[in-house]
């Protein structure tokens, strides 16, 4: 564990570990899960170190911060972000303080509802070799980053091990059921355009985002985070421009230097320069004081 930083919470909470992501620590609580958010961050399918501080703090407070935001578009799992109301289940509650959502048990639908309002990323991929994404034809000639007349739902299964696949809706409908893909679809699209005005009037452009969702007697629940920079795709409009890559307010830094570097792609790349770690820090907490308007205290 780096200084202020928050590497694992295994040894600090006194519940059982059901599941250890990437960032995110799932715990059993009984009636309810604990989700603890680390400061871990990961490129290219890796867990790099050291952990990047603040991280966990700005994801998890952005998630509590939507989830409310949302409440009356869409029901969501919280139940409450307070450590002290965890009692003698964390030994060192100041470490998780802001870092923690206890949650309701949802049965976790295995689908990954992803939106898209701009052709990027791996939308624009698939747009250069098939003119499609998943399955959706597309105009010819769209250019980079440019923004769809609507928005477009672009779903993937998920997969605990490898990467989650890009599939039509069609598929969906056929692991779902047709009335579940569709009203996960239509939730998503809905909360897209929610967040995408938002972000508007706050000089950000939401190019895309993911979400989870679950089953909690029959209803669907909105589940995992969300529009978080580790979860969604941000622009500064300031940066916005066609046929070019934008740099996103996330762990950009991260990605840039890795690439820059003379990593071989084949194994855990070495700990991180400080000023790399510094770096996406400071993009941490702009994007969360740019979508809150307060600093993180």
């Amino acid at each position: 564990m780096t200084q202020n930083a928050l590497s694992t919470a295994v040894d600090i909470v006194k519940a059982p570990l059901l599941y250890k992501g990437k960032v995110r620590e799932l715990y059993d609580l009984g009636e309810h899960y604990l989700i603890v958010v680390t400061d871990r961050i990961s490129a290219f399918d890796y867990v790099l170190d050291p952990a990047v501080p603040q991280k966990g703090n700005v994801l998890n407070r952005l998630s509590a911060f939507w989830f409310e935001q949302t409440a009356d578009i869409q029901p969501n799992h919280v139940v409450h972000t307070d450590v002290d109301r965890l009692g003698d289940l964390v030994t060192d509650k100041e470490l998780l303080r802001n870092r923690i959502m206890v949650t309701k048990k949802a049965e976790r639908i295995d689908i990954e509802c992803v939106v898209r309002g701009y052709i990027t990323g791996g939308g624009w991929r698939q747009y250069q070799q098939t003119g499609a994404i998943n399955g959706i034809a597309l105009p010819d000639g769209m250019r980079k980053n440019e923004r769809f007349e609507a928005p477009i739902f672009t779903p993937a299964a998920k997969n605990d091990v490898g990467h989650d696949e890009d599939i039509p809706f069609a598929r969906m409908q056929e692991l779902v059921g047709a009335e579940l893909a569709e009203e996960l679809r239509d939730r998503s699209v809905k909360l897209y355009e929610f967040a995408h005005g938002y972000c508007a009037e706050r000089g950000i452009v939401l190019a895309d985002c993911k979400f989870e969702f679950g089953l909690i007697d029959g209803k669907v629940i909105l589940i995992d985070e969300i529009f978080t920079p580790d979860s969604s795709r941000f622009w500064a409009v300031d940066k916005y421009a066609l046929d070019t890559e934008i740099d996103s307010m996330d762990k950009e830094p991260v990605r840039t230097y890795l690439l820059n570097s003379d990593w071989d792609r084949d194994s855990k790349p070495a700990p991180l320069p400080e000023s790399v770690v510094s770096e996406t820090t400071n993009r941490y907490l702009d994007i969360y004081r740019r979508l809150t308007g307060s600093d993180l205290e």
